[in-house]
């Protein structure tokens, strides 16, 4: 009789344990007048899933530190949070780290960048809109106003995969006096040219925009890309220029995607990036040219001695990242947030 009141009573502690790591999401909708008027007619309003921990419904005067999540493109928060099927569920990833001690609580948001190109670069473009200002300034402003942070920059933190790890290096070492701390997850585009192949330009050149949807992931990627940093309001129905023009590589248009990289303008926010508390990046050993880029921006980071966290681990660009923010970049943000 004792070994099963024990049994019983180790399992209901395993129960309670379970459900108090359990915390709440919800899908809401912020408007953004900087996203107002883009040429492709995006809507304002965009979605944004907002993960409250465990303790935010039972301490009703606590107050937490905000972690902001840039997903990658072609996904959407509603992918990344588990309202829909995907490769990761970032609830989970996180309550897991929570139940594990391996990171605190605290409120993760991420907005929805999936937009008429699958992914907006979390850039400013008169065509996508000034994503910069929505994600650095309006949803910062509207999750303080409405949830219960600790509204300052020692207690905000931004990460991102893929895009989102560009998004989170270009907002972040633009904005110190928002976000404390940074974590980018294999993040993309950060060095190379631009896609003039031919034959991928000639079939841009024709395209229209119920075409969009179906475009493979070269062909959008190529869009979003001239959409984020070649715009041109007088260039319909797209309303951006490609990098190349009947055949012919367009250079004026090449430079401006180029400048876009990285490792070619990061020399010019250096001292911006010694004001932040704390700099993270990783990437996967197979996953090919993002590993070597980021690399070079450990180096370049070393080369200025700012300090940061930098590691290449085996894995490519899927198959670890939830793991990674599981072990490491919640960790890394319990570690370098004001709680």
């Amino acid at each position: 009789m004792k070994k099963y009141f024990l049994i019983a009573l180790i399992f209901c502690l395993s129960f309670y344990q379970a459900m108090a790591q359990t915390g709440t999401k919800e899908r809401i909708k912020v408007y953004s007048t900087a996203l107002e008027g883009n040429l492709i007619g995006d809507l304002a309003e965009r979605e944004v899933t907002v993960y409250l921990p465990p303790s935010y419904q039972k301490n009703p005067d606590s107050r937490f530190p905000v972690l902001y999540m840039l997903h990658g493109f072609t996904d959407t928060d509603s992918q990344w949070f588990g309202w829909e099927n995907h490769w990761i569920n970032l609830q989970t990833v996180i309550e897991q780290s929570i139940a594990e001690g391996l990171s605190k609580e605290m409120i993760v948001v991420m907005p929805n960048a999936y937009n008429r190109f699958k992914g907006s670069m979390y850039a400013s473009s008169a065509t996508v809109g000034d994503w910069e200002t929505f994600v650095t300034k309006e949803l910062v402003k509207h999750i303080d106003d409405n949830y219960r942070t600790l509204a300052h920059k020692n207690s905000r933190g931004l990460a991102g995969h893929s895009m989102g790890g560009y998004g989170t290096l270009r907002l972040g070492m633009k904005n110190p006096d928002v976000y404390a701390a940074i974590y980018a997850l294999s993040p993309c585009c950060m060095d190379g040219g631009a896609n003039t192949n031919a034959e991928l330009i000639k079939k841009l050149e024709t395209l229209i925009p119920e075409q969009l949807e179906g475009a493979n992931f070269f062909e959008i990627a190529t869009m979003a890309t001239s959409a984020a940093f070649a715009p041109n309001p007088q260039n319909p129905p797209f309303f951006l220029d490609l990098p190349a023009k009947n055949g012919e590589p367009q250079e004026d248009v090449i430079n401006k995607i180029i400048a876009n990289r990285t490792l070619n303008f990061v020399d010019q926010y250096i001292l911006n990036l010694k004001k932040l508390k704390a700099i993270a990046l990783d990437a996967g050993l197979q996953d090919r040219g993002i590993s070597e880029a980021t690399k070079s921006l450990h180096e370049i980071l070393e080369s200025y001695q700012i300090p940061h966290f930098y590691e290449s681990y085996e894995g490519d660009h899927l198959n670890r990242i939830a793991e990674r923010i599981q072990t490491h970049t919640l960790p890394f943000f319990s570690k370098n947030l004001v709680f």
